[in-house]
């Protein structure tokens, strides 16, 4: 292949070491590469939204975005984190040669705590915690999220006597500590210690090269695993492990379904020849469900967890399912809208510039007027939903900004004229036209639509609140105390701006979509 093949990778560490392993391993070859790390979530230039092309996972999802806007011919991602079930125009090119499967203890001092009665072990995996609880039902779990870097400073930093983490990870990063040991009767997550390539169903050259470094044996073994748990999950996340393995013309499996609190547990073993083992996953799965698997899902999908996460704002059905397993969330809509009865005065004579900031406007421009009477002559917009939205009712967009400040800055330079109309809501950041008043711009205000406070009082134990506005910051304060350790997670810079003066901890969407204030979300809580 005479083009350089772009190897995408998101920017973390231990996903920067598996693409240079790609890497080598194709440049080995002969083929020429470039990495591509890949930070922020696109959109895609298709007819179908995301939902219906099944992106949903937490951590692939940016890289899937990435390859059907054709921006990189592979990517590179941990198997375990993979969906069972692709995005559409997306296939598993290759498996690498696997590494270490196991989960690894890491502790502190000695192991005496493995024989006492009282220990506290941390994992944010709802499989390793209820293992061990199987095994040591009397000690106390943990939560942990972070890298491992972040994992290991808090073991370090804590009174817990261990933390549960992945082999492949600490080894990859050469990280693993001398006070540590592999759980060899732990059974590890479907596909743990393995490297997937994908690449477009539809790129023939591509996938004919990845085909070159797939490694025969770790592709049965991890499909098999991968299928087990798409028969038994059904949507729920649960404690689920499964482990394959060839050895002597055989492939060996284990699998285990466990309630939340390992004290209940079902387990798989079974051993068939190489080549007959194409129903072995379907033979486990069943075996699992037919003794008692079918019940214990169905608990686990009825079982109630702490609500952690609160949004502002109602989602769709579409949007919960893109949380990850350990977020549970509630929402609410903080914010009323009335779109407001608008006179035929107001295009009379038709204004020239205008500016719209929200799709609210949008709707209440289009409940007042057709569109052939709303054929402005320049049209500027904040956000690109409400350009999106406004060139399908409208017209053409002149320009866009993500943010009202942005766009200001934007008119003072170029705006044809020195007079704009501009479609607000009652209650506004005076920032947009404080700026241009400021620069000689006549700014002609319509209140296109009112905004109501209609906050609800959410529960203390609740530690992430989604904002998508600066209204909404304002009405959750009128019900709500911001607590220390409360995060706020914004759409955009300006909602962030609002949230800083309540919050001390305010993370910052990349960008302006309901969707990637989920995905701050998620990276929190993974």
């Amino acid at each position: 292949m005479s083009k350089r093949i772009r190897i995408g990778t998101r920017d973390s560490e231990l996903a920067l070491w598996q693409a240079k392993t790609v890497q080598q391993q194709l440049e080995h070859l002969g083929h020429k590469t470039e990495l591509v790390p890949v930070k922020a979530t696109g959109d895609i230039v298709l007819d179908k939204p995301i939902y219906e092309l099944g992106i949903t996972g937490v951590f692939t999802k940016t890289l899937d975005i990435a390859m059907l806007n054709e921006e990189i011919d592979i990517a590179v991602h941990s198997l375990k984190d993979v969906p069972t079930l692709l995005p559409k125009g997306i296939v598993q090119a290759a498996v690498l040669k696997r590494g270490n499967v196991r989960d690894c203890l890491v502790f502190k001092n000695n192991e005496e705590f493995l024989s006492q009665r009282e220990a506290v072990i941390a994992t944010g995996s709802l499989r390793r915690r209820a293992q061990w609880l199987n095994r040591y039902p009397t000690h106390t779990m943990v939560g942990l999220r972070g890298n491992v870097n972040s994992r290991l400073e808090k073991l370090e930093d804590s009174d817990w006597n261990g933390a549960i983490f992945a082999a492949a990870g600490l080894g990859r990063l050469d990280m693993k500590p001398e006070e540590s040991f592999n759980l060899e009767w732990m059974i590890p997550a479907p596909a743990q210690g393995a490297i997937m390539i994908t690449a477009l169903e539809s790129d023939e050259e591509i996938k004919a090269i990845c085909a070159e470094i797939n490694h025969e044996e770790s592709d049965i073994a991890t499909s098999i695993e991968r299928k087990f748990l798409n028969l038994l999950e059904g949507g729920c996340s649960a404690p689920i492990g499964a482990l394959a393995f060839v050895k002597e013309e055989e492939v060996h499996f284990q699998g285990v379904l466990l309630s939340l609190d390992g004290s209940k547990k079902i387990e798989v073993q079974r051993t068939v020849a190489l080549g007959s083992h194409h129903d072995l996953a379907q033979f486990c799965a069943d075996y699992i469900i037919e003794r008692g698997g079918k019940r214990l899902m169905d608990n686990l999908k009825k079982s109630s967890q702490n609500v952690n996460v609160f949004s502002t704002k109602t989602l769709t059905d579409d949007q919960k399912q893109l949380f990850h397993e350990d977020v549970v969330s509630e929402a609410s809509d903080f914010i009323k809208i009335n779109l407001n009865r608008m006179t035929s005065q107001i295009l009379r004579p038709l204004p020239k510039n205008v500016i719209i900031t929200s799709k609210n406007a949008v709707e209440a421009l289009l409940m007042n007027f057709a569109p052939q009477e709303l054929q402005f002559e320049n049209i500027y917009c904040v956000g690109r939903r409400t350009k999106r939205l406004v060139e399908r009712k409208i017209g053409k967009v002149k320009h866009t900004e993500n943010n009202a400040k942005k766009l200001a800055e934007y008119l003072v330079e170029y705006i044809e004229g020195t007079e704009v109309t501009y479609f607000c809501s009652d209650i506004r950041l005076d920032e947009l036209p404080t700026i241009l008043k400021e620069n000689q711009i006549e700014v002609n205000e319509v209140t296109a639509y009112n905004t109501k406070y209609d906050s609800v009082k959410i529960e203390n134990t609740i530690k992430g609140v989604m904002f998508y506005s600066p209204s909404t910051v304002q009405s959750f304060k009128q019900e709500n105390d911001v607590q220390n350790d409360m995060i706020a997670f914004c759409i955009g810079e300006t909602t962030a701006r609002e949230a800083s003066k309540h919050f001390e901890d305010v993370r910052v969407a990349k960008i302006p979509t309901v969707e990637s204030v989920i995905e701050l979300v998620n990276e929190h809580y993974v």
